[in-house]
């Protein structure tokens, strides 16, 4: 589905990308043409990318930061990687009203028709309309499409995500909350985690956001100190549940509060009627980070 404005982008997503999300923040330089936000009716935008080869060396290096085994076909999460340079050029653009910088990522859904293979070429699609009220201010919802070529020249839909992102401001206290999921034991099983654990993520995914790197970028923007990926802890919960899943699968997360570096992290899953319940805790409290779901589809 095709949202408001359309456009072609690289894809890419690096440092570059980081300066344009951090530059309508600013003063003086937030308010330069090409750079503040436009402030006018916001119908929604549509970006696209050329088509993209997966890469078996990415997707190992994507394994091994995550916990996947090494297989012939992209892990569940990996496709959202593809689509990131997208979501980065919605946040970013004059047109989107809202600055990438405090934007926070809130839930994430992904639905997967089938695996995608290592060496297959996908056309990846991500869109976005107007905003949708919430408690606790606004959320946008970016939709991700990625199509694979058929032998007979069409396409399939082989994957595709919601993500979900919150703007704080003045909110609408009649608005849903948002995804409701069931709870799940904490379980016996703890990770732990490392100080460069974001730094590892960011290399591979090019989400170079400051609040996952070191202990000063994080506090200069109100953390104290960096806090691990929210698409990382939702990775490592997939890959602990991984040889349990169907090829078929939908997965829903929230994510809660955020994960500190270092630290320690304890997983639980209880089965459900259809897959199964999954969360993050904090060990020995009662803190959640994280809760979610599997169906199969």
């Amino acid at each position: 589905m095709t949202t408001g404005d359309a456009r072609v982008v690289s894809g890419r997503a690096g440092l570059g990308t980081l300066l344009r999300a951090a530059l309508p923040a600013l003063p003086v330089v937030g308010g330069l043409p090409g750079v503040r936000k436009s402030g006018g009716p916001f119908e929604g935008l549509t970006v696209t990318r050329e088509p993209v080869t997966v890469e078996r060396s990415h997707v190992e290096e994507y394994d091994a930061v995550c916990g996947f085994p090494v297989k012939d076909v992209a892990p569940l999460t990996y496709p959202h990687l593809l689509a990131f340079g997208l979501h980065m050029a919605i946040l970013t653009d004059p047109a989107f009203p809202a600055p990438a910088m405090g934007t926070v990522h809130l839930e994430n859904s992904i639905t997967q028709a089938r695996p995608i293979a290592i060496g297959e070429t996908v056309e990846v699609t991500t869109c976005v309309g107007p905003a949708n009220p919430h408690p606790r201010g606004t959320v946008f919802e970016l939709a991700t499409s990625i199509y694979a070529a058929l032998r007979d020249g069409q396409s399939e839909l082989a994957w595709s995500s919601t993500s979900t992102y919150l703007r704080r401001g003045e909110g609408d206290e009649a608005a849903s909350w948002g995804l409701e999921l069931p709870e799940a034991s904490s379980g016996g099983t703890v990770w732990s985690l490392p100080a460069d654990l974001g730094r590892r993520y960011a290399a591979v995914s090019g989400d170079y956001n400051p609040i996952h790197l070191y202990p000063l970028t994080a506090k200069a923007l109100g953390f104290d100190r960096q806090i691990a990926h929210g698409m990382w802890t939702l990775a490592r919960c997939v890959a602990a549940l991984e040889n349990r899943l169907p090829e078929a699968v939908r997965v829903e997360v929230a994510f809660k509060k955020p994960v500190f570096l270092p630290g320690r992290v304890a997983f639980g899953s209880r089965p459900l009627d259809d897959g199964y319940a999954f969360s993050l805790t904090r060990p020995g409290s009662d803190t959640v980070h994280l809760l979610g779901r599997t169906a199969s589809r």
